[in-house]
């Protein structure tokens, strides 16, 4: 019986659910972290992020479409150090240049499905959020990839709810300066915005498509979570632009998959201050005064007296987590020095991390050159100076 569109779809959105009841707390931990930090610094008054909407670049660069002969055989990867035996799919890994002039290659890790119908799924982007966290070393080695780092931080173990089990699946580390992608450009990793990371997304799209030439006329999907809210549906509107302009289908997308997503400022902020002010974080004082003196919309100036507030309300939040906003800040005495037995739902995310740190002396440096020097994958989020451009 052959799968249908509704299936696949099902599926798809049963697994993404999944993901975010499974995914590790201190993972998302992480990622709220990277993305309080941004809003906090965007409020400023001397800030440099720009929140006017978002608009795709209209021209695309003939010169950005590079030969991708031989790629795809040399980023075959045979296996991963301590991976499961008789695995049954093809992984890939390596960079895409997106950009010639300034140096700037993106990385990326594929796996395509576990599935004796492989040919007939769709293909999957994943996008981890931040903006600066790793999609490799969350969304791929601590949410939705083939496999875990067992708690010897040496070997991996297969996630029985991996998104490959549907779909070929797709880690893309974006901007750059953000895990191992990287840019000879120094203001690259210094300085990144919406604009500039939704064209080098769709450059890199196009270039390994070419790489990956079976896959062009797949049906397509973004996904994404946290700051990938903006991510993907700029990412998603750039596609449509330059499909619409070239008058044909160059990426056959069909939807977009966001869990966890930071939008806009007009819905998410103010929710967000709603939300403390119920739960006794903030006063019904200072939550009225961000109403009557804030104004989220991209388009408009904050005025001073709601950049004053805002920095207080933020002040009180540095020992706060806002995943967990009862939880202690300092950690239990009591907890075990010897790490528990992984498995999917409980995991250290610190074995991600010295997997990552120790194998990539034997595996990426096997496979791909020049191997960058910036990014700390899974341990860290980059935060970088982001100006952030809204999607409307």
């Amino acid at each position: 019986m052959k799968p249908t569109m509704e299936n696949i779809r099902l599926i798809i959105f049963s697994m993404i659910l999944l993901a975010c009841l499974t995914s590790n707390s201190n993972a998302l931990k992480r990622q709220s972290e990277a993305l309080f930090h941004l809003n906090k610094n965007k409020f400023k008054t001397n800030t440099h992020i720009d929140r006017m909407p978002f608009s795709p670049i209209a021209d695309f660069p003939e010169e950005g479409i590079l030969s991708q002969q031989g790629s795809k055989k040399k980023d075959l990867i045979r296996y991963l150090p301590g991976q499961p035996e008789n695995v049954p799919f093809n992984q890939y890994g390596g960079y895409v240049t997106v950009d010639v002039a300034a140096g700037r290659s993106l990385f990326y890790y594929f796996v395509e499905a576990d599935s004796k119908i492989s040919s007939q799924l769709p293909l999957v982007l994943w996008l981890n959020g931040g903006p600066g966290c790793s999609s490799l070393g969350y969304g791929a080695m601590e949410e939705l990839g083939p496999f875990r780092v067992h708690s010897d931080g040496k070997t991996l173990y297969k996630n029985e709810y991996a998104w490959n089990r549907a779909a070929n699946v797709l880690f893309l580390e974006t901007p750059a300066g953000v895990g191992f992608s990287y840019s000879k450009k120094k203001s690259d990793v210094e300085s990144s915005g919406d604009k500039e990371t939704a064209i080098d997304n769709y450059v890199f799209l196009v270039n390994w498509l070419e790489r990956f030439p079976e896959y062009k006329d797949k049906d397509f999907y973004l996904a994404g979570e946290s700051y990938a809210g903006h991510y993907v549906p700029q990412l998603a509107q750039t596609i449509l632009y330059h499909n619409q302009k070239a008058k044909k289908t160059i990426i056959n997308m069909k939807g977009i998959i966001i869990g966890n997503a930071t939008i806009n400022d007009e819905d998410d902020i103010i929710g967000m201050f709603e939300y403390w002010q119920t739960h006794a974080l903030i006063s019904n004082e200072t939550l009225n005064q961000i109403l009557e003196y804030c104004d989220f919309c991209p388009n408009v100036n904050l005025s001073d007296k709601c950049i004053k507030i805002l920095d207080r309300v933020y002040d009180l939040f540095d020992e706060i987590d806002v995943y967990s906003i009862y939880a202690p800040s300092c950690l239990n005495p009591n907890l075990t020095k010897t790490p528990k037995e992984a498995s999917v739902l409980n995991f250290d995310p610190a074995v991600t991390i010295m997997y990552l740190h120790t194998s990539t002396d034997l595996r990426f440096k096997r496979h791909f050159t020049p191997m960058p020097l910036i990014g700390k994958l899974a341990d860290d989020c980059n935060v970088m100076m982001y100006e952030m451009l809204q999607l409307l």
